[in-house]
């Protein structure tokens, strides 16, 4: 096989792992995580077959979804970063303007934050250790911003909050820039403080 052909043969693996993928992230978010193979299969417009090829089983699609969801929102978060901020708490300020910014990247984002949330993964062996790594790797990046693990605990958990209620439809657009406002001024060693 020539080199031509062995990179067309990888971009297409690639491109087909991609589709699955994102085509398991809509799955689940709408039927929930007891979807099978032959729903990502069509959805994704594969051969349940040419889906198996790449993922093997269910759960090896499941683990691969979480991983990749997972590296997504990192990704995410670390494009909201503000380099210019000098001071503490910069990865904490990502983490609100990622999933406050009011915007279909933040919608984008608020579905990455809600794959543990879909039923019944955790039911998956495999899935434990992939969002145990993930919270320790938050932990480990937010501990370095410099700013106090209760105040970090407060901020991060609240603009969960905030994104899961959006998800849910129990925040409208219109209150999420105060909320993030008000989550940056916490994350900046500041105090709430009442808008005008």
């Amino acid at each position: 096989m020539d080199r031509a052909t062995d990179g067309r043969q990888t971009r297409n693996a690639e491109r087909t792992r991609r589709a699955v993928l994102d085509a398991a992230v809509q799955v689940i978010l709408d039927k929930g995580a007891a979807v099978t193979l032959a729903q990502v299969a069509a959805a994704a417009g594969v051969s349940k077959s040419g889906l198996i090829h790449h993922f093997g089983s269910r759960d090896q699609l499941v683990v691969a979804l979480v991983e990749d969801t997972n590296e997504r929102f990192r990704e995410t978060v670390r494009s909201h970063l503000d380099l210019s901020e000098n001071y503490p708490g910069k990865m904490l300020r990502a983490y609100v303007r990622a999933l406050c910014a009011g915007s279909a990247e933040a919608a984008t984002a608020r579905d990455f934050t809600s794959a543990p949330m879909w039923g019944g993964l955790y039911t998956i062996p495999a899935v434990v250790p992939v969002m145990e790594e993930n919270t320790a790797w938050w932990d480990e990046q937010l501990a370095l911003d410099g700013i106090s693990p209760e105040r970090i605990m407060i901020v991060r958990r609240a603009a969960e909050g905030i994104a899961m209620a959006a998800i849910y439809g129990e925040q409208d657009g219109g209150s999420i820039p105060t909320a993030r406002d008000l989550l940056l001024e916490l994350a900046t060693e500041g105090t709430f403080r009442t808008p005008l």
